[in-house]
């Protein structure tokens, strides 16, 4: 018996490469690439259970998606490297610097001005890098 593959054929593998690229980029890729040398099947469980089953089903679209992450990672208060690169996700799937800001200064109603301040420096260091000429966060 063939297993249901709700995305056309498409495996979680394949499916889960596929979005990772899409809405990660080179963020996501560098992730890839440190586990090679310490845990090479842990990409595998990255790429097939968040990006081949949960970011790729519908119900809401990549914008919400990393809006949800975004303030999650913030929340957390001690995922700072995975925010990092969810602030870059948002930015590849179409949030402005922003929306990016305004999701992080949110969260301190919620999570305490502690977690929105290291959300708020972590967005600073990626829009610093992405977009060197306008660094602050917020910034058109």
């Amino acid at each position: 018996m063939t297993p249901h593959h709700p995305n056309g054929g498409e495996s979680r593998l394949e499916r889960g490469r596929r979005a990772l690229a899409d809405i990660d980029g080179e963020a996501g890729a560098k992730v890839i690439d440190a586990l090679a040398d310490i845990a090479p099947d842990f990409a595998t469980y990255l790429f097939e259970f968040p990006f081949g089953d949960i970011y790729s089903r519908p119900g809401l679209d990549l914008r919400a998606r990393e809006i949800a992450t975004i303030a999650a990672l913030t929340a957390l208060g001690n995922a700072t490297p995975q925010l990092k690169v969810h602030i870059e996700a948002g930015l590849n799937v179409g949030l402005t610097r922003a929306e990016i800001t305004e999701v992080i200064i949110q969260m301190a109603v919620y999570a305490g001005f502690p977690a929105a301040l290291n959300g708020l420096f972590a967005c600073k260091e990626v829009f610093a890098h992405r977009f060197p000429a306008a660094a602050e966060c917020g910034a058109a």
